[in-house]
């Protein structure tokens, strides 16, 4: 019984009916979110307009965390309890993370830009997210620097927990030094610092943005499980 839900037949057995059904509740929270968010919520009172960027900006933002939090999640199974799809699932979350990175990165410049009057400031908050996408580049190329891909897995494990670190700097990096980032306005739930018509779109946005991953990091991780299927075949003939 051991590893029994982390078997790959097992995982193609639940998120093939699951894909079409997450696909289905990524497009309708897209569109309610996107609806709400462009028409519904209020301008901002100071911002204006410019402040609707932030649906797509902070959801990229959360994601960007959230998935190098579950890529270094599955290089500790990889290396310490050797599950079976821990390798399969970083791999193909890893480029996912990399994009949500280079959203926020986007669209926080092009936020910047009427608040702060330039496109890229090198404060705290914006140096720790390129070094988070730098941390997705460099568990990509770790992996693929080596001939043995057990080496490159170790390789790209390690570093990718050791890039953990950059987590708690990038959360904490508006509250511990000067930074032109405006702090988090989600800090209490119960009060926040945003109202709630701005609170409604940001969350369907959020969770459009977390069934994306789910869908792009279920068809990645099935093709690269059915790729290395047909190369064991392949190599029995």
């Amino acid at each position: 019984m051991k590893h029994t839900w982390a078997r790959p037949g097992i995982f193609l057995e639940i998120t093939k009916p699951m894909l079409p059904i997450m696909f289905c509740l990524m497009a309708v929270l897209f569109g309610i979110g996107l609806y709400t968010a462009l028409f519904s919520s209020p301008p901002d009172y100071q911002q204006g307009e410019a402040m609707r960027i932030m649906y797509i900006h902070v959801p990229a933002s959360w994601m960007a965390l959230f998935i190098y939090g579950f890529l270094a999640l599955m290089s500790l199974f990889s290396l310490v309890w050797r599950h079976p799809l821990s390798e399969v699932l970083g791999i193909s979350a890893a480029p996912i993370g990399a994009l949500f990175t280079v959203l926020s990165l986007i669209t926080g410049s092009l936020w910047g830009k009427p608040m702060w009057g330039t496109f890229w400031v090198w404060d705290a908050r914006l140096t720790s997210v390129v070094v988070l996408l730098f941390l997705y580049v460099g568990y990509w190329v770790l992996y693929k620097a080596y001939s043995r891909p057990d080496q490159g897995l170790r390789a790209a494990s390690l570093f990718a927990l050791v890039g953990v670190i950059n987590l708690p700097i990038i959360k904490g990096s508006v509250e511990w030094w000067n930074t032109l980032h405006q702090p988090a306005s989600l800090t209490k739930f119960s009060n926040p610092s945003i109202h709630p018509t701005m609170l409604l779109p940001l969350f369907l946005m959020a969770g459009a943005c977390f069934c994306y991953f789910v869908c792009m990091l279920i068809i990645r991780t099935r093709t690269e499980l059915n790729r290395r299927k047909l190369f064991v075949l392949e190599g029995m003939e």
